[in-house]
């Protein structure tokens, strides 16, 4: 059931978070979120399959090729998430300030791809895309380095010549 884990983490009651509602969505949107919480940290959001496939990346996400940055790949969120911006109450988790970062649209590079599944790719442990945001543009990577232990630390980077 799509959204369940982000359902079973939070008190709706509480938090002023959107619900665990699955939307189609005809474009291809992605947000990134700096969200201050026990750490700062970088919350990247990519609309696929009516969701938004989440990373939290530790540090500001590059700009600039040969830089790699840690993004750990957590539960998917509601596509409504992507305008969200706010403070979750102390003791409710990811507690601290969330605050739009970055917004724009991507488009994932699936060439490669058989089946050209953004979902697939993922699965398959890296996933090329390209963004158009107000301040990130160009071909990104993530890719999964502990894939054939299930893990969910990926690499985030720009690619060369982007």
């Amino acid at each position: 059931m799509p959204l369940k884990e982000y359902k079973k983490k939070r008190d709706f009651a509480v938090t002023p978070e959107p619900g665990a509602e699955v939307k189609q969505a005809e474009s291809r949107d992605f947000v990134i979120q700096k969200h201050q919480a026990r750490r700062l940290h970088y919350d990247l959001r990519l609309a696929d399959e009516g969701v938004l496939k989440s990373w939290a990346v530790t540090k500001e996400p590059p700009a600039e090729p040969g830089v790699k940055r840690l993004a750990v790949h957590v539960e998917d969120h509601p596509f409504d998430y992507k305008d969200f911006e706010g403070e979750i109450p102390a003791g409710e988790y990811g507690a601290g300030t969330v605050e739009i970062w970055d917004r724009g649209t991507y488009r994932p590079l699936l060439e490669d791809e058989p089946d050209n599944s953004v979902a697939e790719a993922i699965e398959r442990g890296a996933l090329k895309f390209e963004l158009d945001g107000e301040r990130l543009k160009g071909r990104y990577v993530l890719y999964n380095f502990e894939r054939d232990k299930g893990g969910k630390n990926w690499f985030l980077f720009k690619m060369k010549g982007s």
